[in-house]
């Protein structure tokens, strides 16, 4: 019999924070072991959270009351905002090496100067950075399955990438020539409250923001550089928000190379994607659509011909708060710690 593995999860009172619990609850090899959060600390779970009334969950306690170094955890979830999380990391790597899985920003950008440009200040725990991977799972398996510190994407890069990454590798389409039109749930903004996400703001209504200026950009141009070897690639990206509690849901434009074909970017897809539990390039004409994934791990996508010769629509939806956030950073915790990459993950998509 497996060992029961012991897990923290900081920032436990925001979304991420609530849906890394959830997913933990069903895990079958891990019990919740303490839950950070210092503006509800002392209090209950089900005060914060009473649909976790029926589960024996620990209280929340301040995350800086925690002694690290003589702390038992196989593995600390970091869902706190960024800035804040280098900090905690590099606090608890002086005195540990426990696997620290980080849904934060902080270690994705491998360049700290462009984390300083998109984050508006230097980062304090830049010495860590080499040793972070980037926790896209599906594309750094292997590096995962070895790290001590993953950094999970953003949920835009990581719609955006798993479609675009094959296809930029197989040379399929012009790098340099992508458009991306992105819709989100308001949970992707987070649980703080703001008068701009208030009911009356954000509801009846879709607005897009961070027009030429969102910090997902410099992520996916990281990653999509890596695979066009090295070139110094710009996207065009514009996120919206939609009145939706959680689904995400990406239109991109792309320019074959060459005499490709719609059909060829399908194919693709199916020979990247055919062994994995949780992308599916979808059959025929079917649109994929957010009610299609939401509450699950899984990412639907497919390619539409375009009425101009030689390009392609794509469409790719996934919840924002599952394979975007907390369900990949599951996901790579099961590859560190070396279990079933599904383990826990195995939740079918709620409809209606």
């Amino acid at each position: 019999m497996t060992d029961m593995k012991r897990a923290a999860v900081l920032g436990a009172s925001g979304y991420t924070g609530a849906d890394v619990i959830r997913l933990l609850l069903d895990h079958p090899f891990v019990e919740i072991s303490l839950l950070g959060a210092a503006r509800k600390a002392g209090l209950p779970v089900d005060a914060v959270f009473p649909h976790f009334a029926p589960y024996d969950l620990p209280d929340f306690v301040s995350v800086g009351d925690i002694d690290w170094g003589s702390a038992d955890f196989d593995v600390v979830f970091c869902c706190l905002p960024h800035a804040t999380t280098q900090e905690v990391i590099k606090d608890i790597r002086d005195v540990s090496d426990v696997l620290i899985i980080d849904l934060s920003a902080d270690f994705r950008l491998r360049d700290p100067d462009v984390y300083a440009e998109w984050y508006g200040g230097p980062h304090k725990a830049a010495s860590l950075q080499a040793s972070a991977v980037y926790g896209l799972t599906e594309i750094y398996r292997k590096e995962i399955a070895e790290a001590r510190l993953v950094a999970c994407p953003g949920c835009y890069p990581t719609a955006a990438l798993l479609a675009l990454l094959p296809l930029v590798q197989a040379g399929l389409i012009d790098p340099a020539r992508i458009t991306i039109d992105a819709k989100s749930g308001v949970s992707g903004t987070g649980r703080s409250l703001k008068e701009n996400l208030l009911f009356t703001e954000v509801a009846e209504a879709m607005h897009p923001y961070a027009l030429g200026a969102h910090r997902h950009m410099p992520e996916i141009e990281q990653e999509l550089s890596v695979a066009a070897g090295g070139l110094d690639l710009k996207i065009s990206f514009t996120p919206h928000l939609i009145p939706i509690n959680r689904g995400e849901l990406l239109t991109i434009y792309v320019e074959h190379m060459g005499d490709i074909t719609t059909e060829d970017i399908t194919a693709c897809w199916q020979k990247a994607y055919n062994k994995e539990a949780f992308v599916h390039p979808l059959a025929g004409a079917t649109v994929p659509a957010t009610r299609m994934v939401r509450g699950s791990n899984h990412v639907v996508m497919n390619a539409f011909s375009d009425r101009i010769d030689g390009r392609s629509i794509l469409s790719v939806a996934l919840d924002n708060l599952v394979k975007g956030s907390s369900g990949q950073a599951v996901q790579n915790m099961n590859l560190a710690l070396g279990f079933a990459e599904s383990t826990g993950l195995t939740q079918a998509p709620l409809f209606p």
